[in-house]
């Protein structure tokens, strides 16, 4: 290894294929020559690569961890409020979960960019009267348009956390598309943390039965309900303080679903064609296709992440491209379907709600269909894509609150 690396001190592309083949054995043979060849530029700086020394940070130290910790305490005690007597849990939690979670991250946020005083009473007043709101709806179990409302305010409050996380940059789409990673990689880490905890807990139960104590039930209802705060609340501050340790992996998770994905809706669609069994009279069907849409959209962003970082972006670009059209054909589908009910039985507050969603996220992905095309034609970058997406967020949550907010009035609780 020593020869090898004097003979190759002028040039870099074997130093690092040397270096590659055998990271101990070169750093070890590198000392050596090294010493004898200081005055090299070259072995200057990789001295200073197989040698600097990266100071190392406690997660479990500095201001933004113990902020953590205190929004993980302030959330915990208002999910405790589930154990006091006079509380339904069932409307406590329906109610109420989100913001278990939602402002304490958004706090996170305003107090890390030190935003001013405005912004943040601001902030906390959309919080408060949302809550209110949503706890002073009237108890009714069949009424379509409250469990709207119980459905999209969650999707409204987490455009307020978008607010709080752009901060000062409220038209930065660059930010707004750091926002939509932020949001893949704590959905990760959370999947982490919670296996982990269900993990710790499934061991404490078996620790505990073993000498004849039953503490599922307290457990459940004073330990375990901190959870629910605390793994998003971390795992925003790991994914902020650590990006290094998950960033990469939600782009290879939508690179590997991203063909499965464009498989599956061919098989569907050849086979809906094939059999001529338009599922026209089933009512759940645009929720299951607006998942569907925002799942194409999901992974079609983290995809474009991965894609110019990998030497087949055109053929990765065509299987985008081929998925969201795929995808516009079969949501074409179920526009249809929709409009037939519409016709056939008239307008109710989950139609209006379901329709409107999904002409949106359909509109957003023929948006992103029109980017790719042009991508592929010009083999050119793919960042106006992500741009795309980043811009249509603002109507997501002019819509979020419309369905939160209007609908159970126009509808008079319906």
């Amino acid at each position: 290894m020593k020869q090898h690396i004097s003979q190759n001190i002028h040039n870099p592309e074997q130093l690092e294929k040397l270096y590659r083949s055998d990271k101990t054995e070169f750093k070890k043979a590198f000392e050596v020559v090294f010493a004898e060849n200081k005055q090299e530029e070259v072995l200057q700086f990789w001295n200073q690569r197989l040698n600097y020394q990266e100071e190392k940070t406690s997660l479990i130290a500095g201001p933004l961890f113990w902020l953590a910790f205190k929004l993980v305490i302030l959330a915990g005690l208002i999910a405790n409020i589930s154990n006091l007597s006079w509380v339904k849990k069932e409307f406590f939690f329906t109610r109420n979960t989100s913001f278990i979670i939602i402002p304490f991250v958004s706090a996170y946020f305003l107090w890390k960019q030190e935003l001013n005083i405005n912004k943040k009473i601001f902030t906390a007043v959309l919080f408060l009267i949302s809550a209110l709101y949503i706890n002073l709806l009237p108890e009714a179990l069949n009424s379509s348009s409250i469990n709207l409302a119980l459905i999209h305010l969650p999707l409204f409050l987490w455009c307020i956390l978008g607010f709080s996380y752009l901060g000062n940059d409220l038209y930065n789409n660059n930010k707004r598309i750091d926002f939509l990673k932020y949001n893949g990689d704590l959905l990760v880490i959370c999947v982490v943390l919670f296996l982990s905890t269900v993990l710790f807990t499934i061991i404490t139960f078996g620790l505990f039965n073993l000498i004849g104590f039953k503490i599922e039930k307290f457990y459940m209802e004073h330990i375990a309900i901190w959870a629910i705060g605390a793994i998003p609340i971390f795992g925003t501050y790991l994914v902020d303080s650590n990006p290094q340790i998950i960033n990469k992996v939600t782009p290879i998770i939508a690179k590997v679903f991203t063909p499965l994905a464009f498989v599956n809706l061919a098989v569907y669609l050849i086979t809906l064609i094939y059999t001529g069994k338009y599922p026209h009279n089933d009512r759940n069907l645009l929720l299951i296709y607006n998942a569907l849409l925002v799942g194409v959209l999901a992974l079609i962003f983290f995809s474009v992440a991965e894609n110019g970082k990998n030497n087949n972006r055109i053929y990765n670009s065509l299987l985008l491209l081929g998925l969201s059209v795929l995808t516009v054909i079969v949501n074409t589908i179920a526009l249809y379907a929709i409009s037939y009910r519409i016709f056939e039985f008239g307008l109710t507050p989950n139609r209006v709600a379901v329709l409107g969603g999904n002409v949106l996220i359909f509109i957003n992905l023929l948006i992103v269909s029109y980017k790719l095309i042009k991508a592929v034609a010009s083999k050119s970058e793919l960042s106006e894509v992500e741009n795309s997406i980043a811009k249509y967020l603002p109507i997501y949550a002019v819509w979020t609150g419309a369905v939160a907010f209007l609908i159970p009035i126009l509808f008079s609780f319906k």
